[in-house]
């Protein structure tokens, strides 16, 4: 699995090189020098830009199902939920192509879902080709999104954790090295092409004093509740487009499309991702009222991106919706203290409790904010802020996980209950047991004798055609022989020499079976649905052929939760 994470982070560094490199060359043709500023183009340009672009989408998409229109972090999330993780190509593809499209033409959202989907899937993928266990691909996934975080920002640690906290919401230690591996080779690649330097660039600034505790859990307070209204006003238009479903889905996207370029007449720091924006705030250089319409516009545009259906992400929206926040309060306070408040030190603050509050995961936003700044003595004060903001969002509020949120619209409980996920975590080959024999219908007495000197824990019946019919408990056998000794060969129901194993007194067990790919969890649906006792776990050799490996019982299962609870 470590060397397997390792080729992971390799392929999805380079599968999101591509990425990047196809949006920056295209904006390079399109603004210049600077891809991120759009506000150097006209408004009939931005205009002209933003709605060629929902067009062009809006027309591509409209020719695919709904299944193959979802992308980013909640599609990520509903196939590890119900389908183990197997991501498909195809929506991967639309992801690249789709996501390109909306950033180059400026639509309002990040790039960093459509990474996380473009590096979970190349995981999956090759999780795949390798025909690895299901449990092992969950793995695996992890390992491309902790990869495609610390590809898009040049942070291992927050791509670690980002995995654990949000995506697979579980930190199984066993899943742990190979998640660190695939990020630190990521980060490495991208390192060798964009340079170790941090995403914000920024002098080391720190508290200047303990006074300013208050202040913090103010604004921690305040981001709370703007989280909250933020996840909400996505909900809203992601219930505008369930009650569009019957339009062609091009109309959504134009909508989108038409919202973005209305702000961006006035306020072109709505376009695109955002991230020049965020360095004028730090900077000071944005007054406080243009900051408000910031918010206001970006809010709006980006929630409608998402939640009308672009295939774009709101990681990079909530980045500089929190950088405004941070920038009015920042600014409100040197105005009412003076010189000792650095307003860059609130953006940044600002930052990370708005990403902690809109995605629930404050142990991730953390460490995103200190590794993009390369300063240690946010630390404190972040940790700080960032519980205030998420506790008043999920307290206060009762608002989860934007993706959560979103992934409760499907109908999915996520996460999972925690006895499906630690039966997620094991393959039916760990708890599979392999000492049986197998057996056709009718056999002798001799080689009734000598399956029980091997002294085996089952037996399994083969039917007329050699597929396994049911399962015997080998007891269950040697207390016939012993019973049979003297009794009548008629009355035993004996056929010449052989009897059958299927008419003999004992407890026979009705018997599916399952590819050995499978989860433990996979093996007790199977059981339930087809109302057995024992699955077969058979690994597939060629066409029509699947010898058994092993053999799973539900007690088997329970013997599982209960030693490892």
């Amino acid at each position: 699995m470590a060397i397997l994470g390792l080729a992971t982070g390799v392929v999805t560094s380079l599968v999101i090189l591509c990425f990047r490199l196809l949006i920056d060359s295209s904006l390079g043709q399109i603004i210049g020098d600077d891809p991120d500023q759009f506000e150097i183009l006209s408004i009939a340009s931005r205009v002209g830009l933003i709605m060629l672009g929902a067009l062009v989408l809006g027309v591509l998409l409209n020719r695919y199902r709904p299944s193959a229109r979802r992308t980013g972090v909640v599609h990520v999330m509903e196939r590890l939920s119900r389908h183990q993780g197997y991501l498909p190509l195809k929506n991967a593809v639309i992801q690249f192509l789709g996501g390109a499209i909306a950033l180059i033409s400026g639509q309002s959202g990040g790039r960093e879902g459509p990474a996380i989907h473009l590096g979970a899937t190349t995981a999956s993928l090759l999780g795949q080709a390798a025909k690895l266990p299901n449990n092992s691909i969950r793995t695996l996934v992890g390992c491309g999104t902790a990869a495609a975080i610390a590809s898009s920002f040049n942070t291992p640690i927050a791509g670690v954790i980002f995995a654990m906290e949000v995506v697979m919401m579980e930190y199984a230690i066993a899943s742990f090295i190979p998640v660190i591996v695939a990020a630190v080779a990521s980060t490495l690649v991208t390192q060798y092409f964009f340079g170790a330097e941090p995403a914000f660039s920024m002098l080391p600034l720190h508290m200047h004093s303990v006074l300013e505790i208050p202040y913090l859990i103010l604004g921690g307070i305040l981001i709370g509740c703007l989280a909250a209204g933020y996840i909400q006003l996505i909900q809203a238009f992601a219930r505008l487009s369930s009650r569009l479903a019957h339009r062609p889905f091009w109309l959504r996207i134009a909508l989108a499309g038409a919202l973005t370029a209305a702000f961006a007449t006035v306020l072109p720091q709505v376009m695109g991702v955002g991230y020049d924006t965020v360095n004028q705030i730090m900077l000071a250089e944005i007054s406080i009222t243009l900051l408000i319409a910031i918010f206001v516009g970006k809010a709006i545009t980006s929630a409608a991106a998402v939640g009308l259906g672009m295939p774009v992400g709101l990681i990079g929206p909530s980045l500089l919706l929190g950088a405004t926040v941070g920038g009015i309060f920042g600014n409100a306070l040197v105005y009412w203290q003076g010189a000792d408040i650095s307003v860059g030190f609130y953006v940044m603050l600002g930052m990370c409790a708005m990403m902690g509050a809109v995605l629930q995961a404050p142990l991730a936003a953390l460490m995103a904010v200190m590794e993009m700044t390369a300063n240690t003595n946010l630390i404190l004060p972040a940790m700080v802020i960032i519980v205030v903001a998420t506790m008043v969002t999920s307290q206060v509020f009762r608002q989860r996980s934007v993706f959560i949120t979103t992934l409760n619209t499907l109908g999915l409980q996520y996460p999972p209950s925690p006895v499906t996920l630690h039966l997620q975590r094991i393959g039916a080959t760990a708890i599979m047991d392999r000492s049986f024999v197998r057996l056709p219908e009718y056999i002798d007495h001799q080689r009734a004798m000598e399956v029980l000197a091997e002294k085996t824990n089952w037996i399994l019946i083969d039917d007329a055609q050699g597929k396994v019919c049911a399962v015997l408990n080998p007891a269950d056998l040697a207390a016939f022989i012993e019973a049979d000794k003297d009794a009548d060969e008629e009355a035993d129901g004996m056929n010449g020499d052989n009897f059958s194993l299927l008419q003999l007194p004992g407890q026979r067990m009705d018997v599916t079976s399952i590819s050995s790919q499978a989860t433990a969890l996979q093996v007790q649906q199977a059981l339930s649905k087809s109302q057995t006792e024992a699955c077969c776990i058979t690994h597939i050799t060629a066409p029509m052929i699947a010898p058994v490996l092993g053999i799973v019982t539900q007690h088997h299962i329970d013997n599982y939760r209960n030693v490892t609870e």
